[in-house]
């Protein structure tokens, strides 16, 4: 009896416990009865201390090999989940990768980030988020107890200095918008598939991945609309870009079937991403990002035309950041960003009469 519930409680097989051994858990049983503990559930906590002493003899690589492999799918691209295992690699595997998960405090934590936090701000930070990740999967999953020691806010925000006050934010490197006609005078003078998937990267202001993935089953010729999926998006949103006469010149007229930009020295492959990289050095303009041609552009717009902010966030693909204007946003404006990108188009060619002047309208 035990605050006057009665209890029934078992104390083994009778053809694994002796009379002597029950005897005596019976009387540490009691035992525990008269201090106000419940017997059952005192056995019950125990059992279940058990398993989570095994379970948690999991190393922190085994924790992030079984969060990378639960959230593989949910990743847009095969890139994300490779930086994870980079990241993981270089930096926490040889400090805590074989360490059981459940071990993993603080101060390991900081002898992870402290080394690269001032001269790596930026994976610094992307590797603090990872461990985060990983550590609150193995609380989810039974394999660890207690706070967070990678969580930022209220924690390691104590200890560490923000990134914003270690390192500035470096942005891509972006050709001058008055220098693109020139520059594409000098694009199109090159041969080959890198060539002409930058050349459509900048007319459709398109990130690098979507061009390089690019297939003609997403081309509308008749209706000049190219459908990018939303798997191949960075925002995982499908995505229509208008086609002024430029950009399906580049296109040209060959095969249409299978992939536009095809990898030349493996088929069915599409373009490495470093092919357009790699044509920028060799072209001498290294100090030039693929990625900031879209920076090229977003300038461009702002002096050049009057069309809305919304309307050239729209055009680079760029989520809504207002929760509640992106939960009533319908329409993708794509008749007045059709608009935008043949004035742009008509900006980037080098033979249009006004290509290197501001070409103002729109809205």
């Amino acid at each position: 009896m035990l605050n006057g519930t009665e209890r029934e409680m078992g104390l083994g097989s009778l053809l694994a416990v002796t009379l002597g051994e029950a005897r005596i858990k019976a009387t540490e049983a009691r035992k525990l009865r008269a201090q106000g503990i419940d017997p059952i559930e005192s056995r019950r906590a125990q059992r279940a201390a058990t398993k989570l002493e095994a379970a948690q003899t999991i190393t922190f690589d085994d924790a992030a090999t079984a969060f990378i492999a639960a959230h593989r799918a949910g990743w847009s691209n095969a890139e994300h989940t490779r930086q994870w295992k980079t990241t993981l690699a270089t930096y926490a595997h040889p400090l805590i990768g074989a360490l059981p998960v459940q071990s993993v405090d603080t101060g390991l934590v900081m002898r992870v980030l402290e080394p690269i936090w001032s001269t790596k701000t930026e994976t610094a930070g992307r590797l603090r988020g990872r461990i985060e990740a990983i550590l609150d999967w193995a609380k989810v999953r039974g394999h660890r107890t207690g706070e967070n020691p990678a969580r930022w806010r209220g924690h390691l925000d104590k200890l560490l200095p923000a990134r914003s006050k270690v390192a500035k934010v470096k942005h891509h490197a972006a050709l001058p918008y008055d220098a693109l006609p020139a520059f594409m005078v000098e694009l199109r003078a090159q041969a080959g598939v890198a060539a002409r998937a930058l050349e459509f990267l900048i007319l459709t202001v398109a990130r690098a991945g979507e061009v390089a993935g690019l297939e003609w089953g997403e081309i509308d010729l008749a209706s000049k609309v190219w459908t990018v999926p939303a798997e191949r998006m960075k925002a995982g949103k499908e995505h229509r870009v208008p086609l002024p006469v430029p950009a399906l010149a580049v296109l040209g007229n060959g095969c249409k079937d299978g992939l536009i930009f095809p990898n030349t020295r493996k088929c069915g492959k599409p373009l490495p991403r470093k092919a357009m990289r790699t044509l920028l050095e060799r072209m001498t303009h290294s100090n030039v990002t693929v990625h900031g041609f879209r920076s090229t552009f977003r300038d461009w717009a702002a002096d050049c035309t009057s069309f809305s902010s919304e309307v050239v966030e729209m055009a680079l693909a760029h989520a809504i950041r207002d929760s509640t204007e992106a939960a009533y946003r319908r329409s993708d404006l794509f008749e007045k960003r059709r608009k935008l990108m043949e004035q742009w188009c008509s900006f980037c060619d080098p033979k249009a009469p006004d290509s290197t002047q501001c070409a103002v309208g729109g809205r």
